[in-house]
């Protein structure tokens, strides 16, 4: 499923990484964090964004529809009571199916979170690539 999240769906790809990065950040996962900010890199995302990702709010970094799915994120993957001017900004943005690929990948990614807590996976520090593809 990470990869038809990550490479089978219409939301673009580059919103999809924002999107599983923000979750990682917020389950606290530090080995999807590791995970992911090299292909937050491959998909254009600065240095300076990606430190800023979870200070998305005040950064000038993030245009707005990343910033309203980036709210949507935030709510969605904080016990998931998602309040209407939100879903509504989201809305306005992506579509039916683009907003399911959004969720999906918010759930999916808590849980992956969630896991690699749970069985205390550790980070590669080896110096190998951590994730095989492109954005």
């Amino acid at each position: 499923m990470a990869f038809a999240i990550r490479f089978e769906t219409s939301t673009p790809r580059r919103l999809i990484e924002l999107v599983i990065f923000r979750t990682a950040q917020i389950v606290g996962s530090d080995y999807e964090l590791n995970q992911h900010r090299p292909l937050m890199k491959m998909c254009g995302y600065s240095d300076q964004q990606i430190a800023e990702v979870a200070d998305w709010r005040r950064s000038t970094f993030f245009d707005d529809k990343q910033r309203a799915m980036l709210g949507y994120v935030e709510q969605m993957a904080n016990g998931g009571n998602v309040d209407d001017p939100t879903f509504a900004d989201l809305s306005r943005f992506f579509t039916p199916q683009q907003i399911i690929e959004i969720s999906y990948a918010v759930g999916s990614y808590y849980s992956t979170g969630l896991l690699t807590k749970a069985l205390k996976i550790q980070v590669e520090t080896d110096g190998r690539l951590t994730v095989p593809g492109e954005c």
